[in-house]
C-alpha cells in the first residue's frame, strides 16, 4: 500500500508544478521559455532555501521530473561540488551533475531530427 501514495504524491506534486506552469502560460504574457527559466531557477533557490528537499523525498520523481527538479539537480550537484573541490566546484558542480540529462537530451534530438522531418507551421 505504501506504494500506492508513492505514486500518488508524485502524481500529485507533478500535476501541480504542471498545473501552476499552464496557468502562467494561459493567464500571463510570460513565454515558455521565461517560464522554463522561472521554474529552472525556482528550483535552484528552493533548494537552496531548504524547501525543496522535503518535497522531493515526499513526491519523489513527481519533483525531480519536472524543471523544478532540474534546478533541484543543479543545486544539489554545485553543493556537493563545493563541498569537495571550494570554490571552483561552483562553477563544475551544476554541469557535472546535470551532464547525463543533456547529454541524452541532445542525443534524442538528434536521432528524432534524422527520423522525422519538420514542417514550417502554417
Amino acid at each position: 500500500m505504501d506504494i500506492f501514495f508513492d505514486y500518488l504524491w508524485a502524481f500529485i506534486i507533478g500535476g501541480i508544478l504542471c498545473v501552476i506552469a499552464q496557468v502562467l502560460i494561459d493567464k500571463t504574457k510570460l513565454t515558455p521559455a521565461r517560464i522554463l527559466v522561472l521554474y529552472v531557477c525556482l528550483g535552484v533557490f528552493l533548494t537552496a532555501i531548504g524547501l525543496y528537499e522535503p518535497l522531493v523525498e515526499l513526491a519523489g520523481s513527481g519533483a525531480t521530473t519536472p524543471l523544478t527538479g532540474f534546478g533541484y539537480a543543479i543545486a544539489q550537484g554545485v553543493k556537493k561540488a563545493v563541498d569537495e573541490k571550494g570554490l571552483l566546484g561552483a562553477l563544475t558542480g551544476g554541469i557535472g551533475a546535470t551532464a547525463g540529462g543533456i547529454s541524452a537530451a541532445i542525443s534524442f534530438g538528434l536521432i528524432m531530427s534524422l527520423i522525422f522531418s519538420s514542417k514550417p507551421k502554417r
